[in-house]
């Protein structure tokens, strides 16, 4: 049974709101991986990147594809691909729109960066509204992500970490050999007050808001109170 959380209301008067519980899921491996094969099994073919670059590539309109604007820019390590394709699934299942640099610019060869490289990266990001910083042991390893993330914190201040944990059990905030990412709020997704799937920004577990009211009207977690 989950702990009863109070949130403040911002308008004096009225009534607390009442949530459901201040132990909200992270992202799990199981779970993007099982997200990820129900595409494989239902297009009938194994997974492999090559095989959702084309499946992607095919559905993009080269000619609007510089003028779109996303709401995540998903920064990752290419050791994870295939949890972030479930991850990139289940956020679209929420209505946002992701950028994966391999997926949308499949001609950026990561093992050959150069200038173009980082030039279209940093283009991409200033059409991002957010960049979720996907943590997860390979992470921990890559050179790039630490620099998407330095960058886009410095452009918009609308950068967090999105923790992918082998289970759900755990500090979300604890990040071994990257402590720096404390610094910055990290995303849940748990249900609203209305039952509906939603993106939480954490920082810290009693302190939160939803996505939306973070990235679109700049709004600042709101400080929890617990009822055991």
């Amino acid at each position: 049974m989950g702990v009863i959380i109070f949130a403040h209301s911002e308008r004096i008067g009225q009534p607390l709101i009442q949530l459901d519980s201040v132990l909200m899921p992270l992202f799990t491996e199981e779970l993007l991986r099982a997200r990820a094969q129900q595409d494989i099994q239902s297009t009938s073919k194994l997974f492999s990147r090559n095989i959702i670059k084309g499946f992607i590539n095919e559905s993009i309109n080269e000619q609007l594809k510089d003028t779109k604007i996303y709401d995540i820019f998903l920064s990752h390590s290419t050791g994870d691909s295939e949890q972030i394709w479930g991850l990139k699934r289940e956020l679209e299942d929420l209505n946002y729109s992701v950028y994966i640099d391999w997926i949308d610019d499949a001609q950026l060869d990561r093992s050959n960066v150069n200038k173009d490289t980082a030039d279209t990266l940093r283009k991409r990001m200033k059409s991002c509204k957010s960049l979720f910083y996907a943590y997860s042991v390979n992470a921990a390893k890559s050179k790039w992500m630490p620099w998407e993330l330095g960058y886009f914190d410095g452009l918009k201040e609308k950068a967090a970490v999105l923790p992918i944990r082998a289970n759900n059990i755990g500090n979300s905030d604890a990040y071994s050999g990257s402590e720096y990412l404390s610094l910055y709020p990290y995303i849940s997704m748990d249900n609203s007050l209305q039952g509906m799937p939603t993106l939480w920004v954490h920082e810290n577990q009693k302190s939160f808001i939803d996505y939306d009211s973070w990235v679109r009207h700049n709004k600042k977690p709101i400080q929890r109170l617990l009822q055991r």
